[in-house]
């Protein structure tokens, strides 16, 4: 099975590592192949990776492909850690010194204490795979950078290989996690991330996570200061896309996401905004179902359980869509009528119960019941003459057969 790890190591990508391997092991696959072709990434989250791949017992094969691909920083990292290491001719790895993010741009981190930390965690997994230890010091130290054939002269990598195909050939036979790898013949598939994951990925890019927090500041302030067009309610849902992508609690999130779209469902039941706020909620419950349920975890929930779960979370969102269509239908057929006011005076009704001129009552007209005052006692049942409207009261007098 081949699992790709394209462009920053993010929050995604260690959930996207892990239900890969945990398919992997479901499938009984010979091996999990990791290609890499990424820039770098969050430190926690390549501490996260390496700690998946350690507790696997299937085999983990690094691979940096395609051919041009790098996997600099967290990439090289990462390749370190796994069973078997390889590269695509033409590929390139290093330049691991950690940098923090600053508003002048990225700026390279000199402290000891975490330059020590990186190297010891680098070189600990070049010598738990039998690896040039000195080299994946001076990735991190000397931002080293060595292409695949300089690689694998440094014993940094064990194979070099153009293809995927290529790659299971030169891989066959080799012993480990206890396993003689038989792949030479094997075919392989490509794992594809749940829609959770996929979600994960696009909200963790910093570029988007960081628009959709400036746009949601901007928005909740226009909104609070000038009300009435929803941009308020807008700017609350992107910061809580963006608070996601940061790194944020996804259940937390998600738990929120779907409360703030049952309160804006209700609030477009009483205020009737032409259904936009209504929308807005509905896709609230929406995202944060996705974001709730665990679909790509083959290993804790079975294929059966887990479309229970997705249709128990979005059927509802689905429901209540079509009652919200259904309402605001209504509502606005209710504002295009036409006005009655004038057009009813003259018309005969009949009433329902005892008019008292101290008092009201109603009044059958069309089908319909309409409260109903008058200047003299009319009997249930009786035929009245509509003289008048004050509001949505109907004035009346009872109605003589000439």
């Amino acid at each position: 099975m081949v699992v790709e790890l394209t462009d920053t190591i993010t929050p995604a990508s260690d959930d996207i590592v892990y239900e890969a391997l945990e398919k992997a092991r479901t499938e009984n696959a010979e091996a999990l192949i990791i290609t890499l072709n990424t820039p770098g990434g969050g430190l926690e989250e390549t501490k996260k990776i390496l700690d998946h791949i350690d507790a696997s017992p299937v085999p983990v094969i690094g691979y940096v492909y395609p051919k041009g691909a790098t996997a600099w920083s967290a990439g090289t990292l990462i390749l370190l850690g796994t069973d078997i290491a390889a590269m695509a001719p033409n590929t390139i790895i290093g330049s691991a010194q950690p940098v923090e993010v600053t508003a002048e741009g990225m700026k390279p981190i000199q402290e000891e204490k975490i330059v020590n930390a990186v190297v010891a965690l680098a070189q600990e997994k070049a010598k738990q795979h039998g690896r040039n230890v000195s080299a994946a010091g001076e990735f991190i130290t000397k931002n080293l950078n060595l292409d695949a054939e300089q690689a694998k002269d440094a014993n940094v990598i064990e194979v070099v290989s153009p293809g995927i195909e290529e790659l299971l050939v030169k891989v066959d036979g080799m012993k480990v996690k206890d396993k003689e790898l038989r792949t030479k013949n094997a075919g392989f598939t490509y794992y594809t991330p749940s829609l959770r994951s996929n979600l994960m990925n696009l909200l963790s890019n910093p570029i988007l996570a960081s628009l959709l927090l400036l746009v949601g500041i901007y928005s909740l302030v226009f909104g609070l200061t000038s009300p009435g067009y929803g941009a308020e309610i807008f700017g609350v849902i992107s910061i809580s896309l963006a608070l996601v992508g940061l790194g944020f609690s996804v259940n937390i999130a998600a738990l929120f996401l779907i409360g703030l779209g049952m309160a804006l469902i209700l609030f477009e039941l009483h205020v009737s905004a032409f259904g936009l706020i209504g929308v807005a909620g509905i896709a609230c419950i929406i995202l944060g179902s996705v974001l709730l349920v665990p679909l790509g975890y083959p290993g804790l929930y079975s294929p059966e359980y887990q479309t229970t779960m997705l249709i128990s979370l979005i059927a509802p969102a689905i429901v209540l869509g079509v009652f919200l269509a259904f309402a605001i239908y209504k509502m606005m057929e209710i504002r295009l009528k036409k006005p009655m006011i004038g057009d009813i005076v003259g018309d005969i009704a009949e009433t329902i119960d005892a008019i008292t001129p101290d008092g009201t009552g109603y009044v059958r007209y069309q089908g319909e019941y309409w409260q109903a005052r008058s200047d003299e006692k009319i009997e249930p049942k009786t035929k009245v003459i509509i003289t008048g409207k004050d509001g949505p009261l109907l004035i009346v007098k009872p109605w003589k057969e000439l």
